[in-house]
């Protein structure tokens, strides 16, 4: 009778069919999920349309769970078990009432089981399924966190010096662990569960301030009491191999760990400042090693472009852009189409960040003498097919690279400067001879990182003649852009994930006279054959037009200048 009433509620309302139901009440048959699962994954329904349905005809109010803060004691009133098995949380609690937000506020086994648990009276609140699971996250996260702080206040020479499997599963509700280790996992759960990049533990003259950076932006999520940051500290160069007596000098390592069954490569920075060292994470989900040319944001013209560089068997691809903009996932996607059994591929990296399999990789270590330069000679005597430089940084290393690309073999690597064009300005600074750069490069792709536009709360608007004008269009009354209002799903961003933009110059034999005569940015800018090069401005331009990121989006990354 409960996904029956459901069914007829959203009949009755128009919000679907009744064929629609029937077809959704006979997959229910097959795969056993609620009615509500199923209508949304099948298309027939959106979730927004769904609650405010049941919100009319219910009577029960929707919570933005966003703008809600819950307090951590909280956690201990509704077992985790249960807010986990029936997506539901408790938001506050008054006298004998607690307000509980639901994804499915007819499921009526959840309302007992959590009337039960409480002995208090229920007030269930609709609010959507991606929220209530990110409240779960960080209200248990949380719980966990204070009650590891707790216990090494309690303890707080706590020093966890056991050696660390190759590969350490997180979990942050082990008991069984100490509060110091759980401390940390939970830090770590939180930043996979937000799709964090990195993680900054930064201490202050009171506390340790934990941030993540989230598409790009860095983002406070709690702070550690300034007496335990020294164990915070500790286990995370327990984890990454490093000294724990020394905190004088910066120091870098690595971990593994299993977050959720995701294996998670960590990178590992410390830094001392006035109030201690700082610690930055790297978290490099070995998943992404699976991103294809079509996952990094290549398509169209851009697609064939990429693919037609890489079938070179001999020259030099540059990968280019500031700091951020993505060059390392391409460099890994190019490295993994590449790698055969037919070839010979050595990588020059500084740091090694993904382990590929089939792939000699090697670890710039300059501190002993392996450097890019000194690594380059070294390679060229193992007889190898393709080679990949993570940066090029001065002129010895540019020349061995390219005479590598002149005496057939195929180079791959990074610079960085803002657009196609500015690499070859940059590499005849460092002291490459024009006229062997022209030889040898076959091709540039410049690339940034975009915002996505929220699906949730994404709206139409009629652009201003200020975005029209800086984006190159034509005044249109029919014309309209997209932007994110902001909503619970994107915690009021207006933007969830990134993609990247490109513009790939391909090498002609036009642009190579001009290369190899030793023209200037502004002067190849005019051998540039528009027809077959797309700048970033209009690559972004596209995006903008088909609603994938905003003008405002667009702008701001578009005026970033590279390191």
């Amino acid at each position: 009778m409960e996904y029956l009433r459901l069914g007829d509620i959203l009949v009755n309302n128009g919000a679907i069919t009744r064929e629609q139901l029937e077809h959704a009440l006979e997959l229910q048959k097959t795969r056993h999920e609620r009615l509500g699962t199923i209508l949304i994954d099948e298309g027939i329904i959106n979730e927004q349309r769904l609650i405010e349905t049941l919100e009319l005809q219910l009577g029960i109010d929707f919570i933005d769970l966003s703008k809600v803060r819950i307090p951590i004691e909280l956690a201990s009133l509704v077992p985790k078990s249960i807010a986990r098995r029936h997506g539901v949380v408790p938001v506050r609690l008054n006298r004998d009432e607690l307000t509980l937000a639901m994804s499915d506020p007819l499921n009526f086994v959840a309302l007992e089981e959590v009337r039960t648990a409480t002995r208090k009276r229920i007030l269930p609140k609709i609010a959507t399924t991606v929220a209530v699971n990110k409240a779960i996250s960080t209200l248990y996260g949380n719980e966990g966190v204070a009650r590891a702080i707790e216990e090494m206040r309690y303890d707080p020479a706590v020093r966890e010096t056991a050696q660390q499997p190759r590969a350490e599963e997180v979990t942050e509700g082990d008991v069984q662990s100490a509060p110091t280790v759980r401390l940390v996992n939970s830090i770590l759960e939180r930043a996979s569960v937000e799709r964090a990049s990195d993680i900054h533990l930064e201490p202050r003259a009171e506390e340790m301030v934990v941030r993540m950076r989230i598409d790009g932006n860095l983002r406070t999520v709690l702070t550690v009491p300034d007496e335990l940051k020294r164990n915070v500290i500790s286990r995370l160069k327990i984890m990454g191999g490093m000294d724990i007596a020394e905190s004088r000098i910066p120091q870098d390592g690595r971990a593994n760990v299993l977050v959720k069954g995701h294996s998670i490569d960590l990178r590992i920075s410390t830094l001392p400042t006035m109030y201690g060292e700082k610690v930055v994470i790297r978290l490099l989900d070995k998943s992404n090693q699976l991103l294809t040319a079509q996952a990094i944001g290549l398509e169209g013209e851009n697609l064939e472009k990429y693919n037609k560089l890489l079938s070179n068997a001999h020259g030099m691809i540059l990968i280019v852009g500031p700091t951020g903009s993505g060059k390392s996932s391409t460099m890994y996607t190019m490295i993994r189409s590449l790698n055969t059994d037919e070839v010979n591929l050595v990588t020059l990296e500084n740091p090694v960040e993904y382990d590929i399999d089939g792939v000699n990789q090697v670890q710039i270590n300059e501190k002993v003498g392996m450097t890019f330069a000194g690594g380059l000679r070294a390679i060229l005597r193992q007889d190898p097919d393709i080679i990949a430089v993570g940066e090029i940084r001065d002129g010895e290393t540019a020349e061995i690279a390219i005479r590598a690309a002149i005496t057939g073999h195929l180079v791959l690597s990074t610079v960085h400067t803002n657009d196609a064009l500015s690499a070859i300005d940059r590499l005849i600074d460092i002291g490459v001879a024009p006229y062997l750069l022209a030889d040898a490069l076959i091709g540039v792709i410049s690339q940034r990182l975009v915002r996505r536009i929220c699906p949730h709360c994404k709206e139409s608007y009629t652009p201003t003649e200020h975005e029209l004008e800086r984006l190159g269009i034509a005044t249109s009354p029919e014309l309209r852009f997209y932007r994110g209002k902001g909503c619970p799903h994107c915690y009021h961003t207006g933007y969830v994930g990134r993609t990247g933009v490109f513009e790939i110059l391909i090498m002609d034999s036009d642009f190579r006279r001009a290369v190899s005569a030793g023209s200037h940015k502004t002067e190849l800018a005019g051998c540039v054959k528009k027809g077959t090069f797309t700048s970033l401005l209009e690559s972004c331009r596209k995006l903008v037009l088909a609603g994938v990121t905003s003008t405002d989006e667009v702008f701001g990354v578009l005026n970033t200048t590279a390191d």
